[in-house]
């Protein structure tokens, strides 16, 4: 069954066979056909269907969708800094924890030590001075991007259900502290579809160090078809492995043999109505034959000028491989890929922003590494004049607390009570400030925001009701706000 494009999500006139019978089932008969059906992945999508392909007899998943309403942004750039980077030492000036450094007061936190009552203040390691034209204080960690401040809103009251890296980033980009459900970058493409058809919807760069811990479950599509979830792309050599073709066949045989291919599952598809998976894995043949000649372009840093180079920072060894991520984004901005995640941070302490030791070895390193490179691609979007449709997220997981974790050492524990996180570009007031923790950084107080605001606020920017935008599956309408819904922020949209 097929909806005009037109179609809201979850609308209620617009019903699947599948979707109807389960909603006509009664008492315990409809239970048990549910867990039957559910069993057998049963439940397909109810959100607007893509355009379909009449030639091949199926419904493409990745197909352009339209909007609920006129989107500020077309395309999600998500800076992603794994291992919790300190709030207090970066952008959430905190003048009163200077004369406290290394006093014993109370205070409650709770991160990977337990909860505690009381705790030794560790005071920020950096200096803050005001920026731009809003007079925002951005510590002297990130010189670049202070300068950048008049086009960023900081959300200085950001909470977490979970202080444990594991589950705290599943719920940053899932919603969920359990594993299972699709991700941001899923949703996104799921109610779009995607614009390019050379190059995948949802892109993720990992940081070479290694990936983040639970690995693929940050950029899986969940119960949705594989055809959503987030392909790693990398900045140098071959852009996606196992993507070249075998040197025995040539492009011509290639092509025929997918022409063939693509003729028997159409016959396929005819027989079984509904079947997203067949679907997407018809789609998956197409895409992977246009990335072998597209991909490789995109990713060619070689076209760029010297000048935009210098940017990013990509002469410089300290800055030059995030640096290169960074300008690829913009590349697939440019070429309409919806949703690009970007990992600053390896699989271990030492490699991450998890500072639990070393504060100031830690968050040096990796500040140093990406100020440059993040400024530089505001800077390069704004004057290509992409920012306006491109929305940028920064932050981790969670932030740190402002007392030690240990008895000796700078280092913080975890803290899902109140950190930072900024937005810019695509829709996003620059210069403001959204929210507050106490005086000491250790818990929202003020206009208090969960992760299901944030992504509510993405959703709305890309043109979608994150109330409506829903997806049907194990008998109930799922949404990446929950069933409880989350309003976005609007002191920040423009």
């Amino acid at each position: 069954m097929t909806l005009p494009s037109n179609t809201p999500h979850g609308s209620f006139c617009h019903r699947t066979r599948r979707e109807f019978l389960w909603e006509a089932g009664a008492g315990f008969t409809g239970l048990a056909l549910t867990g039957l059906m559910s069993l057998n992945g049963f439940f397909t999508t109810r959100a607007t269907a893509a355009t379909s392909d009449t030639s091949a007899g199926f419904v493409n998943p990745l197909a352009p969708r339209n909007p609920h309403f006129p989107a500020k942004a077309k395309s999600v750039i998500f800076l992603f800094m794994y291992g919790g980077p300190s709030h207090v030492d970066t952008f959430d000036y905190k003048p009163n924890l200077y004369p406290l450094d290394g006093k014993t007061i109370a205070v409650k936190t709770f991160g990977r030590g337990g909860r505690r009552n009381e705790g030794r203040v560790v005071g920020p390691k950096w200096k803050f001075k005001p920026y731009g034209q809003c007079g925002k204080y951005v510590s002297d960690l990130f010189p670049h991007l202070g300068g950048c401040a008049d086009d960023i809103a900081f959300l200085h009251s950001m909470t977490a259900d979970s202080p444990i890296h594991g589950s705290a980033m599943l719920q940053m980009n899932t919603g969920k502290i359990l594993s299972g459900s699709p991700c941001l970058g899923s949703w996104v493409n799921y109610g779009l579809g995607s614009v390019s058809e050379n190059l995948p919807g949802f892109a993720v760069m990992l940081d070479p160090i290694g990936g983040p811990i639970s690995g693929a479950k940050n950029w899986s599509s969940g119960y949705m078809p594989a055809s959503f979830q987030g392909t790693v792309l990398r900045s140098a050599g071959d852009p996606i492995l196992d993507l070249k073709r075998p040197p025995t066949i040539s492009g011509g045989t290639q092509r025929r043999m997918l022409d063939v291919l693509r003729e028997y599952n159409a016959e396929h598809a005819e027989l079984r109505a509904d079947n997203s998976n067949l679907a997407a894995r018809i789609a998956s043949y197409e895409l992977a034959f246009n990335m072998q000649r597209h991909a490789p372009e995109a990713v060619d840093l070689s076209l760029e000028s010297e000048a935009t180079r210098e940017l990013y920072g990509i002469n410089d060894p300290k800055t030059e491989e995030f640096g290169r991520r960074c300008l690829l984004a913009r590349r697939l901005v440019e070429r309409g890929v919806r949703f690009i995640q970007l990992y600053a941070g390896g699989a271990h302490n030492d490699d991450n922003w998890d500072a639990h030791s070393d504060l100031e070895k830690n968050h040096n390193f990796h500040a140093g590494r990406t100020d440059r490179p993040i400024a530089g691609l505001i800077r390069d979007l704004k004057q290509r004049g992409l920012l306006e449709e491109t929305l940028i997220v920064w932050g981790g997981e969670f932030g740190r607390q402002p007392t030690a974790e240990y008895e000796k050492g700078t280092g913080r524990d975890h803290n899902a009570f109140g950190f930072t996180m900024w937005m810019a570009g695509g829709g996003v007031k620059g210069g403001v400030s959204v929210g507050q923790t106490d005086e000491l950084g250790a818990a929202a107080v003020e206009d208090r925001l969960h992760v299901k605001n944030l992504h509510a606020t993405v959703l709305r920017l890309m043109g979608m009701d994150p109330d409506r935008l829903s997806y049907f599956y194990g008998g109930l309408d799922q949404k990446l706000v929950g069933v409880e819904g989350a309003e976005p922020i609007q002191a920040l949209i423009s």
